[in-house]
């Protein structure tokens, strides 16, 4: 503990006071922000699991894993490359405007692309056709996501417009969950409640964008779009990478076993996200656009200011997840009213998963900061290509068990060779 703290305080004597102050500011709303949206699923999830039975809950846990991979297309990676292409022109009006108007074109047409998309899959495919009523309305959430505009506030370091919307659409989706969902047959409005969210934080959000950043759009010509492509690509493959061997397992368990073991599952894995995201990601995403700012004037000082960080977060990992691997039993019993013992193996095996991830979280995210994005990109899609025939084999062998097992060992891939990629780079 002692060493964690010394950590700590040499961390945040490293950093400017001003890139502290923004930093923590913006570290505080988004972790605000978590705090509340986990929160909220302890309270929702184990009422839907109850009232809609593990087979509706799984179905719909198949119907979000499906509609994830739209989300992935419209995201196109400007999750990472526009924001720090607006933390980097965040003070030059015009250029902020015409990034913000070439990458909303691109994401809405990409959404349009999307749709299409579902329409072929649900018309020729008998599996997606019966229940074809639960992916359309759950492509709202694809909408909504589509239109917020998460990277422009990350980018301007404005985290707490990103807190304030979604933790009223939080509250809302719990309210009208609350009202509405009564039993099993509801199961369809959970979807459109989950949808009309999104959409509202989505409308919303672009409100701000133009009436407090006073952002104008314009459509942008072949060439600007082309070049946010461009530029959005190897991190889209890489994300598109990233979810082959994780929102995938959900997807193959649905389509390899039944709705209720695929219910069981996503339980656990929701409780294992909640576990890797904070406040982890709340850190990541304040410190981001700053990193790359201070790479931009000392690249020595950013590496050792990542290096620092992902310490911190390595003993934290040390400390808090034994802890939850222990009470795992207790977790699933106030979550799903019993002692279910298959999202208790699968959370348990699921946390070794999640410690991989802690332990290397910044290093991969400097691969982005320092410019290797082909790097960033090639590990992910060389470990998606392992990774998803051995998602196949290991469910198709051992159902659930077999999903958590093959996120270990592709976990665990991707930090050695991220830990040896990292070592090789020289900023001194």
């Amino acid at each position: 503990m002692r060493t964690l703290i010394k950590l700590i305080k040499k961390t945040y004597g490293m950093a400017h006071p001003d890139e502290r102050k923004v930093v923590m500011h913006n570290f505080a709303s988004l972790s605000v922000l978590q705090i509340i949206t986990y929160v909220l699923p302890v309270i929702i999830i184990p009422y839907l699991f109850r009232v809609l039975g593990a087979e509706k809950f799984g179905l719909l846990a198949f119907a979000q894993a499906f509609v994830q991979y739209f989300m992935i297309l419209t995201d196109y990676g400007f999750s990472i490359t526009a924001t720090k292409e607006i933390s980097l022109c965040q003070h030059e009006h015009a250029q902020v405007c015409r990034a913000f108007s070439s990458v909303m074109t691109v994401k809405i047409a990409l959404a349009f692309l999307s749709f299409v998309i579902l329409g072929v899959i649900i018309y020729f495919i008998p599996k997606f056709r019966t229940d074809w009523m639960v992916y359309v309305l759950s492509f709202g959430t694809v909408v909504g996501n589509t239109i917020f505009p998460v990277w422009f506030f990350q980018g301007t370091e404005k985290m707490k417009y990103i807190t304030i919307l979604n933790i009223a659409g939080g509250f809302a989706l719990a309210i009208f969950i609350f009202i509405f969902i009564k039993g099993p047959g509801d199961y369809l409005k959970v979807a459109l409640i989950n949808s009309f969210v999104f959409l509202t934080t989505g409308v919303l959000g672009q409100y701000i964008v133009f009436k407090r950043f006073r952002v104008a759009y314009k459509f942008e010509g072949y060439k600007s779009l082309r070049q946010q492509l461009k530029a959005g690509w190897d991190i889209f493959i890489s994300i598109a990478a990233i979810n082959a061997y994780t929102n995938t397992r959900v997807f193959i368990l649905g389509l390899l076993t039944n709705n209720t073991v695929t219910g069981f599952y996503s339980i656990a894995e929701k409780i294992a996200s909640a576990c890797q995201t904070f406040p982890l990601d709340s850190f990541s995403q304040a410190i981001f656009p700053r990193l790359n700012k201070i790479f931009q004037k000392n690249k020595a000082k950013a590496f050792e200011l990542m290096q620092h960080i992902q310490r911190i977060t390595t003993i934290f990992s040390f400390i808090f997840l034994p802890i939850i691997f222990i009470f795992a039993n207790l977790i699933i019993r106030i979550v799903c009213g019993c002692n279910y013992k298959e999202p208790i193996l699968a959370l348990r095996l699921l946390l070794i998963s999640v410690f991989f991830v802690a332990i290397n979280a910044f290093r991969v995210q400097f691969l982005v900061v320092c410019g290797k994005t082909y790097i960033y990109s090639r590990i992910h899609v060389v470990m998606a290509m392992l990774g998803l025939p051995l998602i196949f084999l290991l469910v198709f062998s051992f159902s659930y068990m077999g999903a958590a097992v093959a996120t270990i060992v592709l976990e665990a891939g991707i930090f050695i060779i991220t830990y040896f990629t990292v070592r090789k780079l020289n900023f001194s």
